[in-house]
């Protein structure tokens, strides 16, 4: 007796003969490695290839072609489906590394990495990323639109498409990101949903039963549905409908089987994680009338039918550069804008905006510091856009004046807190609500887009919420600007819930992430000027919620030390005996402290440190200028975690931390309960001498 699966499928026509392509590059690539996912590219091998052979506007020759279409894998571990239509298409990723997948040195890693493989526009495979990801594309899609296009001249007029599977539309992030877009209107974004009901471990029966469509719906997505992921006339049926539709996103339900053409695994959660077997592999082809032998076979007219895309994307960008040097002749000085934020590139005399804050004993949150830096930068900087998860009041960073990003075609009667300015996909705040996670992966897309400089805003606390996407911006060198404010005890009331202990020490074990904690105003303003010029690194600026004082900089050492991570902010007469090293709001504290010092006649140092990147990024003669190996006494002062300043402090130094959750009272009341007192800093720092204590 036989089966469905047993029996072969007839001749396939060209276009089939290009799906086939599709599905066994994948597949042998999988089974050479021994390693990977096969099932997710056989299944939506169909509508992948609709997608890039119809539809998608891109030129394989020049990967970074600016009014590209985007396209998004947020199904990662489907890698090998991306890889195929990179190669196939005639992107610079030979045959050779898609024989070496997932192989040491190769371009072609278990799951897509933005910088390594050309094509491939942000790096996916925690699910929900990439949703997220393609929604940040299409708000800066939008914004810039707004921003630059005229009658006659559509300069930025592209989609951005995403594959997303079962565990990506169970992810948190992609529901929060998912909400705002259909809040925000974005109909040039559509997603592919590869319905087919299965994920690594399981059926979908088993968790996974929610009315999908209903739940788009009501983000307000227009839902369309295809009930056979092989029809391709429906799938494209399906596009041209969503493409029509410019006031929604759109999600495209496209009914699929997993491991499609497999005999024994079709259907099956098997055909999600693990190589079909040598067997299981020659049963596949034989199935869809492919050569058993040799494997990574590439039909002639298949590839020929792929490699058109070289052609029509030549023809695509062609038109388009015109477009552009017409425009540059209609418009010279917006042209010259465009261009400028299509490089990345600062307007010359940026940084004359940036304020001066003169000495001040009572001095200002850093936080407030922040917020007037900021909306100075945004008045020469067009670029600049973001906004908080819901949180401007306190993380004083909306934009002044600059518009609220928001649907053209929506305006409520009720503005309570909107900004104020244009109102529409032209304004740089974005009101992200509360949605910490969505609010990283967009930003992380805006950026990877490209033309603008975005921002987010939270408390530190809630960092936690978005850690995968500050790992994946430093991972794929985004740069992507983090405003972390309420920054650690001295918050008082709110207590532990809200009070940072732990954060710090964990965004700092983030590779490539510079966390910039600065002591006062003007270490603010300079901060900004480092997070704005630091090229291909994302960066936290750590900030106070209380007061802090704006130091005198004819007294102390000048604020642009900070560009170096660590510096000698006050010194003493010849060698010092010990070095009080403090980041934020107890830079201060060490600078009382010194003060008592100096009076029973210890020489301090006070080392402003508010980077460790930075810091251990200098030459090694200037840190050992800052901490010379000779000076043994050192304390390390921060209201967080001491985890990791056991480095800077040495073996003969002490570190003064937070090693529980906090307390809710007022925050002078919690330093003082905790240690942060000069009395207490006074008192290990003379232990460290060896000159007994305060009395």
């Amino acid at each position: 007796m036989t089966t469905d699966a047993d029996q072969a499928i007839p001749a396939p026509s060209l276009d089939q003969l290009c799906i086939n392509t599709l599905r066994f590059l994948a597949v042998d690539a999988v089974q050479k490695a021994n390693s990977g996912h096969p099932g997710m590219p056989m299944g939506a091998a169909p509508m992948a290839f609709l997608l890039w052979s119809r539809f998608l506007k891109h030129n394989p020759a020049h990967p970074d072609w600016f009014d590209r279409d985007r396209f998004v894998l947020s199904a990662g571990h489907g890698s090998m489906l991306l890889y195929a239509l990179l190669h196939l298409t005639g992107y610079d990723l030979p045959l050779e590394e898609i024989m070496r997948f997932r192989q040491w040195g190769s371009r072609t890693p278990g799951h897509p990495e933005r910088g390594l493989t050309p094509g491939v526009e942000v790096s996916t495979g925690p699910l929900g990323q990439g949703f997220g990801n393609a929604v940040g594309m299409a708000i800066a899609e939008a914004h810039l639109a707004a921003r630059f296009n005229r009658p006659g001249f559509p300069l930025v007029d592209h989609f951005s498409y995403v594959i997303a599977g079962d565990g990506d539309l169970m992810e948190g992030v992609a529901a929060e990101a998912a909400s705002l877009a259909g809040h925000l209107g974005l109909g040039k974004l559509i997603c592919l949903y590869d319905d087919n009901r299965i994920s690594l471990a399981a059926s979908t029966d088993l968790s996974f039963t929610e009315d999908r469509a209903a739940r788009f719906k009501a983000y307000g997505w227009q839902v369309l549905a295809v009930a056979d992921g092989n029809d391709l006339e429906a799938v494209a049926g399906a596009l041209e409908k969503a493409r029509g539709d410019r006031e929604r996103p759109s999600l495209i339900m496209v009914r699929t089987r997993i491991g499609f053409g497999s005999p024994g695994k079709e259907g099956s959660f098997e055909a999600h994680g693990a190589p079909l077997g040598a067997d299981e592999v020659r049963r596949s082809k034989e199935r869809l009338g492919w050569p058993a032998e040799p494997p990574f076979h590439l039909p002639e007219p298949a590839l020929a039918k792929f490699r058109q895309a070289l052609a029509t994307g030549a023809a695509s960008q062609g038109a388009w550069e015109e477009l552009v040097a017409a425009y540059a002749s209609e418009y010279p000085e917006l042209a010259a804008s465009f261009r400028r934020v299509m490089a990345g590139e600062l307007p010359e005399g940026w940084q004359d905006c940036i304020p001066h804050f003169p000495a001040d004993a009572k001095g200002m949150a850093t936080r407030a510091a922040s917020g007037k830096v900021l909306n100075a930068l945004a008045s020469v900087l067009p670029q600049l856009i973001g906004g908080s998860a819901d949180l401007n009041p306190s993380t004083l960073t909306a934009l002044a004046g600059k518009g609220d990003l928001q649907s053209a075609q929506f305006e409520p009667a009720d503005r309570q807190g909107a900004v104020g300015g244009e109102w529409g996909p032209g304004g740089a705040n974005i009101h992200f609500g509360v949605r910490e996670h969505a609010m990283g992966a967009v930003l992380n897309g805006m950026s990877a887009h490209g033309g603008t400089l975005p921002f987010g805003a939270t408390f530190l606390v809630f960092s936690d919420y978005l850690r995968p996407v500050l790992r994946l911006a430093a991972l794929s060198r985004l740069k992507v600007i983090h405003v972390f404010t309420h920054d650690s005890i001295a918050l008082g009331e709110d207590g532990p819930t809200h009070q940072p202990v732990e954060q710090i020490a964990s965004l700092r074990a983030i590779p490539r992430l510079v966390v910039i904690r600065p002591c006062d105003a003007n270490e603010t303003a300079v901060a900004w000027r480092a997070a704005l010029t630091l090229s291909g690194r994302p960066v936290a600026l750590v900030l106070s919620r209380q007061s802090v004082p704006t130091l005198d900089r004819e007294e102390y050492a000048a604020a642009e030390g900070l560009l170096r991570g660590g510096y000698i902010l006050a010194d003493c007469e010849g060698e010092p005996e010990l070095i009080l090293i403090a980041t934020g709001s107890e830079v201060s504290l060490a600078l009382e402290a010194r003060q008592r010092l100096l009076a029973r006649e210890v020489r301090a140092r006070v080392v402003s440190f508010p980077s460790w990147e930075l810091f251990d990024e200098q030459p090694q003669d200037y840190r050992d200028q800052v901490l010379p190996a000779s000076v043994i006494p050192r304390l390390t002062i921060e209201a967080g975690s001491p985890q990791g300043w056991h480095r800077y402090a040495g073996p003969g130094g002490a570190v003064l931390g937070v090693d529980d959750f906090g307390a809710s009272a007022p925050g002078d009341v919690v330093l003082k309960e905790y240690g942060f007192t000069a009395d207490h800093v006074c008192s290990i720092a003379l232990r460290l001498v060896g000159k007994g204590e305060i009395p």
